[in-house]
């Protein structure tokens, strides 16, 4: 039974990957089966958003990037939240990825022209807020929903990640979300931060991913999906690993 971040973490890395949503796994998977507000059993302690960061899944993601080095936490699934691990990473990256770099993905017209704006300045810059990808990359409003397909697009690619939170200031340096004159221990705005996958990884997991086949990794996903739920549907299992 999972009592705390560190049995989350535990078996996390056991399983290799997660989708993240507690009791919403899609028929697939997830680590954490509580679902939002409830326990995972009638003993546990885990509860969502109650901002206790031992026993709370949803403070729990930002931890595993603040903390740890060896698991990634982004829209990969289904264009929803999961968790993959270092281990397990070459693998998606070469079932969706197939050796292309960006460059060759947008190249062969399976990246969008607003996801190619993201990418190049995420790209450019190391890392970057979510305000400020919209503002470097020149969205506006009006492009809202292009924006955010676009940036789901990316992490579903496997092209771009969530690497942190980042407090959002205002142009006096207050904290957006904040009134000025409260202290600053109060509650700030966070926005998600996001990198490249290649920055995120070190080297060895892309050499990893070169030498894996795209059948190879296929194969190896699906069995693992199917040791963790024996009774996840053939096809969902096909949509979980091709992001389609």
């Amino acid at each position: 039974m999972i009592r705390n971040f560190n049995d989350f973490v535990d078996s996390l890395l056991d399983a290799g990957f997660s989708m993240g949503g507690g009791s919403n796994d899609e028929g697939i998977f997830t680590v954490v089966k509580a679902g939002w507000g409830e326990p995972a059993a009638d003993d546990s302690p885990i509860r969502w958003h109650t901002g206790d960061p031992d026993t709370d899944p949803w403070e729990w993601r930002i931890r595993v990037l603040n903390e740890r080095d060896d698991i990634a936490y982004g829209k990969f699934f289904f264009k929803k939240s999961g968790y993959i691990t270092k281990d397990w990473y070459p693998y998606f990256m070469a079932a969706r990825r197939d050796g292309d770099t960006f460059e060759d993905a947008y190249a062969g017209g399976t990246i969008s022209y607003f996801a190619k704006r993201i990418y190049d300045v995420v790209a450019e810059n190391g890392t970057l807020p979510l305000h400020s990808i919209k503002q470097l990359a020149g969205f506006t409003r009006e492009d809202k929903s292009g924006f955010d397909r676009a940036l789901v697009e990316l992490q579903m690619g496997m092209f771009l990640t969530m690497c942190g939170q980042q407090s959002r200031l205002t142009q006096k340096g207050g904290r957006l979300g904040l009134v000025e004159t409260e202290p600053a221990a109060s509650a700030s705005w966070p926005s998600t931060v996001f990198c490249t996958t290649e920055r995120f990884f070190s080297e060895d997991v892309f050499d990893k991913a070169a030498k894996i086949s795209k059948a190879q990794a296929v194969d190896a996903i699906t069995a693992q999906v199917l040791m963790l739920n024996p009774l996840a549907n053939v096809k969902k299992i096909a949509k979980f690993i091709y992001a389609n």
